[in-house]
């Protein structure tokens, strides 16, 4: 898709994307904070899921979009998105229910916060000129750095509704 995208236009696109973004984590924080953290390993039958893995998979992939495809690796990253969180949380990845040898909830709470908030300072601090740069597949929205951060909030969503499924399945009441 090959769509010309002015200066203004990526300003206001990045400023709506930042209120979705903000939007969905709010919402999934109320999902989370409303599932006790004992149930967060446990899969119920016939979801191959757990509420802690999608939280992973959720910072792991909020750095993804927001600070990877923005501006590349930097050594502090290592810090904030370790090669065992990767390999354990990254796209492809299976949930294991066994807790043992894996983050708890509340370090899993941490590290979704840290990298928000470092994913927000990398997409604010981004020259409009920057966000016009391309990427390479995969994307969604747009072949370029916009495009990224439009499918963030997309993708935080999906896995809300998934969180929203587990809560259900583990026998918790809608949150709304």
């Amino acid at each position: 898709m090959s769509v010309e995208l002015d200066i203004e236009t990526v300003e206001k696109s990045r400023a709506v994307a930042l209120g979705q973004i903000e939007f969905a984590r709010q919402y999934t924080l109320e999902l989370l904070d409303n599932t006790p953290q004992e149930l967060w390993f446990q899969m119920p039958a016939g979801l191959p899921t757990h509420v802690a893995w999608q939280v992973g998979h959720l910072a792991y992939s909020q750095y993804g979009l927001l600070v990877f495809r923005q501006r590349g690796r930097e050594p502090e990253d290592l810090e904030l998105v370790p090669g065992t969180f990767r390999k354990k949380y990254g796209r492809g990845t299976t949930p294991d229910a066994d807790p043992a040898g894996q983050p708890t909830p509340d370090e899993l709470l941490q590290r979704l916060s840290t990298i928000h908030q470092r994913s927000i300072e990398v997409v604010t601090e981004s020259s409009p000129q920057r966000l016009l740069e391309p990427i390479d597949m995969p994307y969604a929205v747009y072949p370029n750095k916009l495009g990224a951060i439009l499918f963030c909030p997309l993708h935080e969503h999906i896995h809300a509704g998934q969180i929203g499924l587990l809560r259900r399945m583990l026998g918790l009441n809608p949150v709304r």
